[in-house]
């Protein structure tokens, strides 16, 4: 299954789906699963603990900074769309296949 991305040239930024698991074991990059990037958060899904965690992840993962990433939709539900400013489509592709 292919990772659904969108440019945005003029915020110089790319977005994406994500579909979260909270309270794993560890936090990782689990695939792609329906078109959106699979993640397992260590974090609970409570008082917004699990979005917090993800943009904070993504940040590691992709070297930027955490104001970088931001929730579009979904803070609410496991399937979320994330925006990431500063990044290339081929840097998000590789997270999909765990070459960061």
């Amino acid at each position: 299954m292919l990772l659904e991305l969108k440019t945005h040239p003029d915020r110089g930024s790319v977005s994406f789906a994500v579909r979260v698991q909270p309270r794993a074991s560890k936090n990782e990059v689990a695939g792609v699963m329906d078109g959106a990037l699979k993640i397992r958060l260590q974090a609970p899904a409570a008082e917004d603990r699990a979005n917090q965690a993800l943009c904070a992840f993504l940040a590691e993962l992709l070297k930027r900074p955490k104001s970088a990433v931001r929730l579009l939709s979904g803070e609410r539900g496991r399937t979320k769309r994330v925006e990431i400013v500063g990044v290339t489509t081929q840097e998000i592709a590789a997270l999909a296949l765990h070459e960061v």
